[in-house]
Parts: C-alpha cells; structure tokens; sequence
C-alpha cells in the first residue's frame, strides 16, 4: 500500500485525486488550509485517508507531519488557483504557489520523497500561437498566476537538478465537473440552465479552449503517479479539443431543454470587482505525450462532459 501526501486536498482536484487513491487502496494523508465538506467526508469514509490542517508556507508544521509520517510520493494541488485571484492578490499568490512549493520539496527532499507530481496550468504558456500546442510551446505566461507556476516548474527542475527530488509537471486546462467551486465556466451556465435561471454572459463567445472533465484529470494524475520511467517532467493533460463558449453553451441548451442561457460576441474576459481582464488567446492541448509515457487517453469530448456534469449537478452536486 502507497502513502501519498495530498496537498490541498480539500480543494477541486485535490479532493477528487484524494477519493481516487482511496478508492484504489492507498494511504492519504490529506492537508489543506481548512477541512473542508468533501475531504471530511472521505476522511470519515475511508480510514486510510487521514485529514490535517496544515499550510504548506509553514515549514514547521509541514516537516513534523512529513517526518512523523513520510509519504512515498506527493501530489501537489495546493495553490491560489485561477486568473482572478492572482490579480486581486498577487503577492498571497506568490507566497502560497512558489513559497509554499519550495517549503514542499525542501521537505520532500529532507524525508525521502520518491516523486512529487505538481499540478500545473496551461497559464504558463501565455498566449497560444497554434491552435493545438504541445509541450514544445514557448512558455511566456502574462499573468500572476501562469508566472508563479512557471516558477514552480522551475524549482521543481532545480531540486531535481540538485538533489535528485523528482517533480512532475502537469499541464492542466480549465478542469470542470462535480465539485467546481469556482463561478466560472462551464460551471455558470450548467448551474443556471439546471435550475431554470437565466444567465447572459456579455461577451465571450468566440474563445476557444480545451475544458477538461475532472474524471480524465483525475486518471492522468494516477497514470504519472504511477508511471515506472518518466522520460519527461512535463505533460498537458487535457481533452486535446478546443470548443468555443458558443458551442459549449449551445451544447448545455441541447442538453437542458428551455435553458435560457447566452454569451456574448467577441473574446472572453475575467470579471473582477470593478474591472476585466481580457483572456490571452487559448486553444486545445495536445496530449500525445502524456498517452505515450502513461497511457493517458481522456474519455470525455466536451458533449459527455457536459452531460455526466449535468446529471451529476440533478443528482445534488455542485
């Protein structure tokens, strides 16, 4: 049986990888800023996974828990995730995603740790300049948040380099699916369409960019977990497509009959209080590289996320 430290784990992804590697048979030890609904219940629900508060900033608590209790491997979702949050606190966000990771692998390093796989964003590439790019791509990110996790790959390069501490990078995109937290797309138009509200977004109908459901995510995650002989340190992980908002919010019409949803022509932007933030040109992630080193295949098109992510919102999801 594996011991896998999940960091952030009371979060989106974090929560989900937590309930897979349970699911499977492995330890979890799971820590967050809080215990949160999901990570309790799965706490309480399986007694190989085991909750802690703990921030990743704090080296004490974070070493006495490791050195109590060393993981075999970690999986890094803790962070200020997203666009909008990095504009409003740039400097928490540098802080929790590139001082927190170092205080991570620093630890990992001290303790033994035989990878850490860190979830990345597709932020780092900045603005897209193909419509599908692999791995290859430039990494010019524009915002806070690509920037800190540009960093973060590159600390995970530099104890690897140094001490031989094996980090995992992967690039993710626009994860959605149960459990989304966060009032963003495709979240804002599945919500509303289920509950017969109506939703207009003013613009942001031509944006092109690869949704990923969480179940795919989620797989990809275990596959580079488990993968014998990583050949590289870092994969997308997407659906390798790029629908636009139009399309997505056509496709939830067709699938909730009567949903008075729209958006608007032109480029999508991020909503801030009092302001926007223009969207940097998006498209689809090519996955070739993380099927031919783990096997990763995702199974959900935007059709079938959409529609086992509605039928999970019916059910009482969120």
């Amino acid at each position: 049986m594996a011991h896998v430290l999940v960091t952030g784990a009371a979060g989106f992804i974090g929560a989900a990888v937590t309930a897979a590697l349970a699911a499977r048979g492995d330890r979890v030890t799971g820590i967050d800023v809080a215990v949160g609904p999901a990570l309790a219940r799965l706490a309480e629900a399986h007694a190989g996974v085991t909750a802690y508060v703990c921030e990743i900033t704090e080296w004490a608590a974070l070493a006495e828990l490791m050195r109590r209790d060393p993981p075999d491997t970690i999986v890094h979702c803790a962070a200020i995730v997203g666009v909008p949050a990095s504009v409003l606190s740039p400097h928490r966000t540098f802080d929790v995603n590139v001082g927190g990771s170092l205080t991570l692998f620093e630890a990992a390093r001290l303790f033994g740790v035989r990878r850490v796989v860190h979830i990345s964003s597709e932020e780092t590439y900045g603005a897209f300049q193909a419509e599908c790019i692999d791995e290859t791509h430039p990494q010019n990110p524009v915002l806070a948040y690509g920037i800190s996790k540009l960093a973060v790959e590159h600390l995970g390069r530099t104890f690897a380099t140094l001490y031989g501490l094996e980090v995992v990078h992967l690039r993710t995109c626009w994860v959605y699916g149960p459990g989304l937290p966060r009032p963003r797309v495709p979240k804002t138009f599945v919500d509303a369409a289920v509950a017969g509200r109506p939703f207009h977004l003013p613009w942001g109908a031509a944006m092109k960019v690869d949704h990923t459901y969480i179940d795919d995510l989620v797989a990809g995650v275990l596959g580079a977990l488990d993968c014998a002989n990583h050949p590289h340190d870092a994969y997308n992980l997407g659906s390798g497509k790029a629908p636009t908002l139009a399309e997505i919010v056509g496709i939830i019409r067709e699938l909730v009959p009567g949903a008075d949803i729209s958006a608007g022509d032109g480029e999508f932007e991020h909503s801030l209080p009092g302001a926007s933030v223009p969207a940097v040109r998006k498209g689809a992630l090519n996955v070739a590289r993380a099927h031919a080193a783990f096997g990763y295949t995702p199974r959900y098109d935007i059709r079938a996320g959409l529609a086992a992510y509605i039928e999970a919102v019916r059910a009482g999801g969120s």
